[in-house]
């Protein structure tokens, strides 16, 4: 058995049931199987793909993504998503690093192909939306020379199956290598997190570059047979309309998007009851996101968790207790998780620590990294690299990256703490904090802030707004205002990259 027998399955019990809505067309699940099988057999037949060779794809979100998915599941391959918001140079140390066989792609992404035939000459090219120069070719010629069964031997579950680059803090980004359990383990504990039936329509708006948007909620819900309405990408119009119009029972937004959907004109008429919960998270989420979610009757489920962890790892639950303010939640139901000191001896509640994961949902290896592989992974525990701490009753709180930690005077800071306290000063839209080098305080705290339109405070304001809620320690040493934060596809503010240029200030 391979993940691709759950969609095979599936369309044996419901073969005129909606997979997959993109786009005002409609793929059933006994043509979302057909199409799988036939990009199987086309990929092993004219592509050569074999058990353990490495298929990208560089496209926005379509049908096909899913796909390929599953095709490579059915042939012991491994599927490597793009994220393209990459520069052509990056994308191009992922599919070197990667070793890619075949990149299919999208052609509103096609600057990568001549650097590609210049220094990667050997990938192979199959084209989604377009006719790509010789020797490429696109997927549906491709597809219409298929031939054979389209399974290689030796193809389980414990195949490998998905190779998800991280962009990381420091140097070339690591490739978290998943396996097929992992997804399958991931969609039991969506089920649980959910409450997902095949009675659930999913609408996913975040990138399948992502193992967000990919696997929170879209594979377990064709896992368990529902329903997936698809967005290219997101935008604050479409999703609401296909609210109105699909009326999707849950779908997965992180706060950037939260903000966006809420900032919306249309927001507070919008009829959300068809919402069953939004599940959020890829960083701390702000209360105050929250409150405008339940304003409007909608449940708000926080899921913790990485790319390494596929990633769903901590959670609360559809039904469960969504009072502990701030709590992202338990353990899942198939993975343990421990706060636990640099030598990895787990700590009492109340203590903050390292949160460390374990479980069949967890990352194999780094791609090509044992160095990276053998940092991350201890006795099976993925040492997240993030600072927490849990309750008595064994609920978890997430307080910030340890690699963001400021360390001022043999006082730790994190920076997530400053954050939240600007963040609720109304002019402030969005911040990012940083240690700044100090040659008395060894790092003192800077904050970047992006202020609301029309907005003007000052510094000084700003720096007596957080002396009126923190120690004095923590009170950022200097406030500089910034038309923009660098962030990730997600909108997630990379730190690292603000470190950078602070460091780069000095």
């Amino acid at each position: 058995m391979d993940l691709s027998h759950l969609i095979a399955r599936n369309a044996a019990f419901s073969p005129d049931k909606p997979a997959i809505h993109f786009e005002g067309a409609t793929l059933s699940y006994a043509a979302f199987n057909t199409r799988i099988e036939a990009t199987a057999k086309a990929l092993k037949s004219e592509c050569g793909v074999g058990r353990g060779d490495r298929v990208a794809i560089l496209s926005l979100n379509r049908p096909d993504y899913l796909v390929l998915l599953y095709a490579c599941a059915r042939l012991g391959a491994l599927l490597v998503p793009l994220n393209w918001r990459l520069a052509v140079a990056e994308q191009l140390f992922i599919i070197s690093d990667a070793s890619v066989k075949v990149l299919v792609l999208e052609q509103a992404f096609a600057a990568v192909l001549p650097p590609l035939a210049a220094e990667l000459p050997d990938t192979r090219v199959v084209a989604l939306d377009f006719a790509p120069p010789a020797p490429g070719q696109s997927l549906d010629a491709l597809l219409a020379c298929g031939s054979g069964d389209g399974r290689n031997p030796h193809t389980d579950l414990t195949c490998p199956l998905l190779i998800v680059y991280t962009s990381g803090t420091t140097g070339r980004p690591k490739g978290a290598v998943l396996r097929q359990e992992a997804l399958l383990w991931n969609g039991v504990m969506s089920q649980h997190m959910h409450g997902l039936t095949s009675d659930d329509h999913v609408l996913t708006v975040l990138p399948f570059f992502h193992v967000g948007g990919l696997n929170i909620q879209t594979t377990p819900a064709l896992h368990h047979g529902g329903t997936v309405t698809i967005h290219a990408r997101f935008t604050p119009d479409a999703t609401l309309a296909a609210i109105a119009e699909a009326r999707p029972t849950l779908t997965v937004w992180v706060p950037a998007i939260i903000q966006a959907m809420t900032d919306h004109p249309a927001w507070a008429a919008a009829d959300v009851t068809c919402l069953k919960a939004v599940s959020t998270g890829s960083q701390i989420v702000p209360p105050h996101l929250i409150a405008r979610l339940t304003a409007r009757g909608i449940p708000v489920l926080q899921v913790y968790g990485s790319t390494e962890t596929c990633p769903i790892s901590i959670y609360t639950r559809l039904g469960g207790d969504l009072t502990r303010t701030g709590s992202t939640g338990l353990p899942g139901l198939c993975c343990e998780a421990a706060i636990v000191d640099d030598a990895g001896t787990e700590l009492p509640p109340g203590s903050a620590g390292e949160i460390a994961i374990r479980g069949p949902n967890v990352f194999f290896e780094y791609w090509g990294n044992e160095a990276a592989t053998s940092e991350a992974l201890h006795d099976g525990w993925y040492r997240t690299g993030d600072i927490g701490t849990r309750d008595a009753d064994g609920y978890f709180w997430v307080h910030d990256r340890k690699k963001n930690m400021i360390i001022s005077g043999g006082e730790n800071i994190y920076p997530a703490e400053i954050e939240r306290v600007l963040l609720e000063h109304p002019d402030v839209m969005e911040v990012g904090v940083v240690g700044h080098p100090d040659p008395k305080w060894q790092e003192v705290p800077v904050a970047y802030v992006l202020l609301r339109p029309g907005c003007g405070i000052t510094a000084e304001l700003l720096k007596a707004h957080v002396l009126g809620q923190l120690a004095r320690f923590k009170v950022p040493r200097d406030i500089v205002f910034v038309t923009d934060l660098p962030r990730t596809a997600l909108g997630k503010v990379q730190h690292f990259k603000l470190k950078q240029a602070t460091d780069a200030s000095k």
